[in-house]
């Protein structure tokens, strides 16, 4: 009897301490589920202002989770944003905001246990960017109580009957009883051992022990579906951590290795290979003209046209080769096994060829190329910073070939790429140190009188020499510090204007060029116009140069930019006509006064028929259209008099002056500097 007492307390133990066991793995994992769920979910609404409604209507969905007690949002500041408050039994034994911890910026990010109630506390974002924190307190004691009030309920009934009938029959039928209850003690003990709740007893032997074994296949029955349940939950956990990981490493878009993924695989390959002295070969791939079939067909066109390039360039690589999108329209290829220069030359040009065929894209074809630098682990010295920038550098060098194409690295455009380095460092510095040095070419008129001229800047720096317009002025466009020179200039135009003035007369004008950056920046015309104020000039002795291909590039920006310029009172000089678009459409919308014909067509006068040809129909244009035509490059007294003949309004090159320093003018006579004599005194 005493052992059959203590075999009954101990599986009813058992059974209530496995059940309560699972019950708070149950719930815990619930929470944390929740918790995660909900803490991204509330991202997009933490990252906007006013966004209280949003907030509530999230935390009114663990209106379905009746054991929850609490709902708190708290800003990245740990002020609390908004509350929730749960239809639990326990929140009415006391006012809701009592049950919010004390300092919870200290509590650990996770689950927290407080006397019988779960606080689970999420980062709401990065945690390297928070955005706020999401508390949810959950009563776990109560329903706890319950369920084992109630497995107590259903299990001492049945446990009374079978005991009063064993001191009934014990003494009759003990040796009976003795070897089934036997068995169901080892079952429970196995059960709690392996875990394994699959396991069920053979019913037999008298209906007590029938009655039972029944009761503990029954509560095997309900322990196996919550184990089940609780092992969904998990693989769902382990699968959304799967795919978290899978995004934290792989493009979206291609399924490609993104950034982060190949640099850490870069860097690890780098040091297998050096280890093992084998080369890695490294290809930077960039493709020319996406960002026009954005700009035309839109992102979605773009984002098909990704993956199509991805799946050729995928078709031409050797297996175990890694493939991976930088970003935008940029790709990096890792080529292993010492791959030498005529394998890395042919998947260069397998590549190149395959993505010049036109990609079809729902209704569009679209047409773009690849540009790629090669470049190899051993000439970096297996750095991984140089081995990426020599790529980088050899790929910029296949861009200014024309595109389209595939170049290796080689030490010597290292030095190139040194020498812009410097020139690009060097630009502030020069400016604040007065190296850069405004030159004026004279504009003649068929009278040969100066009535204008063009400022162009030169640069000698104190260690790199003479530097040419040429070689600074696109580094400091790609580099932004353009600007910079832009406003160097017209202040220093500004402040020699007055002494040209003096020297020609007040209907002298004076040409300053604009980049295709600086007609972007309308902040531009707030610094002009304070100049204009600062020095006093009238904006008629002013003419800004932007040429063809900048402004049509970017028409609607250079469009309004000008206008606003033009409103001031200056005027608009469209220079290196003919040689970009030559839209003649455009002509009648923009505003411009002047017309510049570039050189290329002047040096062809009488030579090629069809530069003299162009030549003399833009003259006609412009005069059918009242605009100023000025001609530059004009080197030779044949080509003066041929536009002069042909009513060009203004010319300038060096057969009249060389540009020229301010103060080499200002030693000329008025006189003389009024007349095409300028370019003997220059």
């Amino acid at each position: 009897m005493t052992l059959f007492l203590v075999m009954t307390i101990s599986i009813l133990w058992l059974s209530i301490n496995e059940h309560e066991r699972l019950y708070k793995e149950a719930v815990t994992q619930d929470l944390e589920a929740l918790s995660e769920n909900m803490a991204n979910d509330l991202i997009p609404f933490m990252a906007e202002s006013n966004n209280d409604i949003e907030l509530i209507t999230k935390l009114l969905k663990l209106d379905t989770y009746e054991n929850v007690i609490i709902g708190a949002v708290y800003n990245n500041e740990w002020q609390l944003a908004q509350f929730y408050i749960g239809k639990s039994d326990a929140v009415n034994k006391a006012r809701p905001l009592t049950h919010l911890p004390k300092n919870i910026q200290n509590y650990a990010m996770g689950i927290h246990t407080d006397s019988g109630q779960l606080l689970s506390l999420k980062r709401i974002g990065e945690v390297s960017y928070p955005l706020g924190y999401l508390l949810i307190i959950k009563d776990a004691q109560t329903p706890l109580q319950q369920s084992n009030l109630s497995l107590l309920k259903n299990i001492s009934p049945l446990a009374i009957v079978i005991l009063c009938l064993v001191v009934y029959f014990l003494i009759k039928l003990q040796s009976e009883l003795l070897i089934p209850l036997t068995r169901l003690a080892d079952l429970a003990n196995f059960v709690k051992d392996n875990k394994d709740y699959s396991v069920r007893f053979d019913v037999g032997g008298k209906e007590e022990v029938q009655l039972l074994s029944a009761d503990f296949n029954d509560m095997m029955v309900m322990i196996d579906e919550e184990t089940q349940k609780n092992n969904e939950i998990t693989l769902r956990l382990k699968e959304q951590q799967r795919q978290m990981e899978k995004m934290a490493n792989f493009d979206p878009l291609t399924e490609l290795p993104n950034r982060q993924f190949f640099m850490e695989s870069l860097r690890i390959e780098l040091d297998r290979a050096q280890r093992e002295g084998k080369n890695l070969a490294l290809m930077y791939m960039d493709l020319d003209g996406f960002k026009e079939v954005n700009d035309s067909f839109g992102h979605d066109v773009g984002d098909e046209l990704l993956i199509q390039v991805t799946k050729r360039i995928k078709a031409h690589i050797r297996r175990g080769d890694v493939l991976s999108r930088l970003g935008g329209d940029e790709f990096l290829l890792l080529l292993h096994n010492s791959p030498d220069l005529l394998l890395l030359q042919e998947v260069a040009n397998r590549i190149v060829t395959s993505i010049e065929e036109p990609v079809k894209v729902g209704a569009w074809e679209v047409e773009v190329s690849i540009s790629i630098g090669i470049a190899e682990a051993r000439q970096a010295n297996f750095k991984i910073s140089e081995f990426m920038a020599n790529a980088d550098i050899a790929m910029y060098r296949s861009k200014e070939a024309g595109k389209g194409c595939h170049t290796s690295f080689l030490p010597e455009m290292m030095e190139d790429n040194k020498r812009k380095l410097a020139i690009a460092s060097a630009i502030l510095p020069g400016l604040q140190n007065d190296e850069f040095q405004v030159y004026y070419q004279p504009k003649v008129n068929v009278n040969g009188e100066v009535v204008g001229y063009e400022a162009l800047i030169r640069w000698i720096e104190s260690k790199l020499g003479f530097v040419s317009p040429a070689e600074f002025i696109p580094i400091a466009e790609a580099t932004g510090r353009v600007v910079f020179i832009t406003e160097w200039v017209i202040k220093k135009v500004f402040d020699d204007l007055s002494s040209l003035i003096e020297i020609h007369g007040p209907h002298l004008k004076v040409s300053i060029n604009l980049s295709a950056t600086d007609i972007k920046r309308i902040e531009l015309l707030n610094y002009i116009e304070r100049n204009y104020q600062m020095y006093g000039v009238d904006p008629k002795n002013t003419e800004f140069e932007v040429t063809e291909s900048s402004y049509l590039e970017n028409f609607e920006e250079a469009d309004k930019f000008l206008q606003e310029l033009s409103k001031i009172g200056a005027s608009i000089a469209l220079d290196d006509f003919g040689t970009g678009y030559s839209s003649l459409g455009y002509l009648t919308k923009i505003p411009i006064d002047t017309l510049k014909i570039d050189k290329q067509f002047i040096d062809e006068l009488e030579v090629d028929e069809r530069s003299t040809l162009i030549t003399t129909t833009i003259i006609q244009l412009a005069k059918q259209l009242n605009l100023t035509i000025c001609a530059e490059g004009v080197e030779t007294e044949k080509q003066k008099d041929y536009l002069f003949n042909k009513e060009c309004d203004q010319l300038q090159g060096y057969y009249f002056s060389k540009p020229t320093p301010l103060k080499d003018i200002q030693k000329l006579r008025r006189g003389d500097a009024d007349t095409v004599n300028i370019k003997q005194k220059a």
